[in-house]
Order: C-alpha cells, then sequence, then structure tokens
C-alpha cells in the first residue's frame, strides 16, 4: 500500500480523552502509522498535543491550528459553538485548498465533530473525500417522550427542528456527494446519510481504546458476590434514561444490591428525589463527576454496567466496562447495541417505557442472582473488547478502506488500452 499524502479535518483533537477529542487523536494517530498526516485541528488543542507529541517523540503528524476572530468572547452556549463549528469548517477549506496547491493530498478526511447535519467544507477539494465515522441520526422512541419533563420535550422538539432546518443546507448536500465514503456510526446515522445524498455508506463505530487502556481495565477483578453493585456513568441528562434504570432497579427489589450513579447534570435532583420516592434511596449512591482515575476504581468495585441511554451514537462506557469485565445492560438503540452481544450482556428492546423497565429489571434480576452468568459475560465481554475494541484493530481498518479507496481511484483514473 502506498503511503499517502493524508489530509484531516479534526476540530475536536486531543489525546488521553474519551468522546470526540479521543476520536480525533487517535484516528490522526493510526493515520500516521501508514501515511503522511496533515491535521487541522483548533488552536487550544495545541498544548495537549504537543505535550503528547514530545513525550512519546511521534513522527508522521503535521498540525496546523487556527482560530476564528474573537472566538473566546462569542463562542458561548449550544448555538454559539455550532456556530463557530461551521464557520471554523468553511476557514478550513481555505487553509487545505493553499496546502493542496502545496503538496497535493492524496486523500481528506473528516473526523470530529462526528454529526451527520454538519458538512465537511473539505469535501470541496478535487480529492477523493471520507466523511466520518458521523453520528446524530439517533433519536429517542416516540414513546418515551411522555416520561421526559418540560425541559426534556423542548430539547427533543428544538433537536429535531434543528436536524431538519440543518439537512436542507446546500451544502450538506454537497458533502454527501463528493464523499467517496460516509461512514455511519450506527444504522440510523447511514439511513441519514443515505438521505441526504451519500451514494456508499457503510455502517462503522469509531470508539476504541488504547491498548494500554485495555490493558489497565482488564486488571479489574470481579469483586465479591455481595452486595451486587450494578452501575450507570454519564451526564445526568433525560435521554441518557437512568431513570428508566432507577425505576427498573426498584422493580428488580435486590435487598442485597446497589445501584451507584456516577455523573452531573440538570436530571441530577429529579433522579434524587425519584430513588427516595422509588424507596431505595438508601440502596442508591449518587457520585457526582469523578476524575478518570476514580471513576474506573470505582468500575472495579461494581458488578454489572446499566446503561439505559435513548439516543447515543457511540457509547465509550460501555466499552469500558466490557475491557474491565464486567457484562453491560443497555438498550437496542444506537451505539450501545452494536458493541453489546447476548454474550456480553443484555440488550433491552425499548417500545413503551413500562416494558423497557420491566425487562431492564429482569435482567438485573438475572446477573444478580446467578454469579457465574455475571463472570461468563464478562469474560466474553473482556475478549470481545481485546479483539475489536482497541485503536490497533480501529487503524488497520482504516489502512484497509484507505487501500480500497486508493485502489478503485486508481483504476479510474487509469488509461483505457484499445487493443487492435
Amino acid at each position: 500500500m502506498k503511503c499517502l499524502k493524508t489530509l484531516v479535518s479534526a476540530y475536536a483533537c486531543r489525546p488521553n480523552m474519551g468522546s470526540d477529542p479521543g476520536i480525533g487523536w487517535n484516528t490522526v494517530r493510526e493515520l500516521a502509522k501508514k501515511h503522511h498526516v496533515w491535521v487541522l485541528t483548533r488552536s487550544d488543542n495545541r498544548p495537549y498535543i504537543e505535550s503528547e507529541i514530545e513525550k512519546d517523540s511521534i513522527t508522521g503528524l503535521n498540525f496546523f491550528y487556527y482560530d476564528l476572530p474573537g472566538a473566546k468572547w462569542w463562542k458561548k452556549g449550544l448555538l454559539g459553538t455550532h456556530l463557530h463549528y461551521y464557520l471554523w469548517q468553511l476557514r478550513a477549506y481555505f487553509i487545505g485548498r493553499k496546502l493542496h496547491a502545496e503538496i497535493t493530498f492524496d486523500i481528506a478526511q473528516h473526523v470530529t465533530y462526528v454529526t451527520y447535519t454538519s458538512p465537511s467544507f473539505i469535501s470541496l477539494l478535487p480529492i477523493p473525500f471520507i466523511w466520518g465515522p458521523i453520528g446524530g441520526g439517533e433519536s429517542a422512541p416516540d414513546a418515551f417522550w411522555h416520561d421526559f419533563n418540560t425541559r426534556g420535550k423542548i430539547y427533543e422538539m428544538l433537536r429535531n427542528l434543528i436536524r431538519w432546518i440543518k439537512e436542507r443546507d446546500p451544502f450538506l448536500h454537497l458533502t454527501a456527494k463528493n464523499s467517496v465514503l460516509a461512514w455511519g456510526m450506527t444504522q440510523d446515522t447511514a439511513e441519514k446519510l443515505q438521505k441526504v445524498g451519500a451514494a456508499n455508506v457503510q455502517v462503522f463505530s469509531p470508539i476504541g481504546l488504547p491498548q494500554p487502556e485495555i490493558a489497565r481495565l482488564s486488571q479489574c477483578a470481579m469483586p465479591e458476590a455481595s452486595p451486587v453493585r450494578f452501575l450507570s456513568i454519564g451526564r445526568l441528562l433525560h435521554w441518557k434514561g437512568f431513570h428508566l434504570g432507577l425505576r427498573a432497579f426498584a422493580q428488580a427489589a435486590l435487598p442485597n444490591a446497589e445501584y451507584w450513579i456516577i455523573g452531573d447534570g440538570a436530571e441530577s435532583k429529579y433522579l434524587q428525589a425519584l430513588a427516595e420516592k422509588l424507596g431505595v434511596v438508601h440502596q442508591v449512591k449518587f457520585w457526582g463527576k469523578l476524575p478518570r482515575d476514580k471513576t474506573f476504581q470505582l468500575l472495579g468495585e461494581s458488578h454489572v454496567l446499566v446503561h439505559p441511554s435513548l439516543h447515543e451514537s457511540g457509547g465509550f462506557v460501555c466499552m469500558e466496562a466490557m475491557a474491565a469485565g464486567r457484562p453491560v445492560i443497555c438498550l437496542d438503540l444506537g451505539g450501545p447495541a452494536l458493541q453489546v452481544t447476548q454474550e456480553t450482556g443484555f440488550k433491552v428492546p425499548a417500545h413503551t417505557p413500562e416494558q423497557t423497565v420491566h425487562d431492564l429489571a429482569e435482567s438485573m434480576t438475572r446477573l444478580a442472582q446467578d454469579p457465574n452468568l455475571c463472570m461468563f459475560m464478562g469474560k466474553a465481554a473482556q475478549k470481545l473488547a481485546k479483539d475489536n475494541f482497541s485503536w490497533d484493530v480501529k487503524g488497520q481498518l482504516l489502512a484497509q478502506a484507505y487501500a480500497k479507496i486508493f485502489s478503485s481511484q486508481k483504476s479510474l483514473t487509469s488509461p483505457t488500452t484499445i487493443r487492435p
């Protein structure tokens, strides 16, 4: 495979982090193992990136840091961030075009942010363009809306309205049309990508863990059988579904079990009041937001991860729990449903809140009452994480995709031989 000159747009890109910053950093790091990579990213990522490059003596990566004038003053709130991202991507095109005139790139890829409703202007460059992996196409099932408070319902309505408006952006359709490959993180997003005009769409999750982190998590031995501890980790928001987890825990009626919740957010007081109303407040502990090391420590002291998110493209926490050898109970929705198998946990259908709570409670009961099943699923989860979720594996998949695209583009541009 030829070493390609690659241009990457990575708005979020920071080492040793999860979510979008981790995806941006690990993607370009893996690409640099086989290709020459030039990365466009924000100025405020610079100290984190340069510190990591100096520490690990990383080669093959060239970064161009920039921002927009006065951004620190007007880039505030959700709308400010979205506007900044859009304009930042527009400037990325002009910087990319100038670099292309000097370097002549073979291929370009947009990595972060990963939302299907935002165009990537580097797709306008005259080179093959990979869009994604992209998320954002998932929605909370309608039946669950009546569980949301007013703020939650307004959030969902605004989210749907904003997506509807942004789907009509002509630059979005141009991005889709110019993509030789569009990666959707879930089937829901893949369908949205096809709807906006992408021809070659595949489902591919960019969620991965560095090898040292997998090794570290694999050292988390399963704790003693009693008390059985269920754990949820994430922002306490309505769509994360922690209210479903609490209701299921109460319905399961497990006197020798505990439910730990790590995170903070707008639903914090509501969830604490719900635990009291359900009569399980003495078995539930809200830890608040914790550093990553402390979170991993508590994961090691728990038996099962409960992740009842109603719309999520990724699901880093599910992957981390599986790497630690913990079964996962999630909903059969979005990114988590692509990670969890019947050997590694329970994927609960999400038809109605009542049915979902009942099935979550059943899953909790089975794992609480059968330590052997818990151990079996945990070991299977650990093997799955090791074999499929490392960034080494993700890097190989990226390399295969690049090789296939380069080969197909080369065949299209090769002169046709006319035989007499």
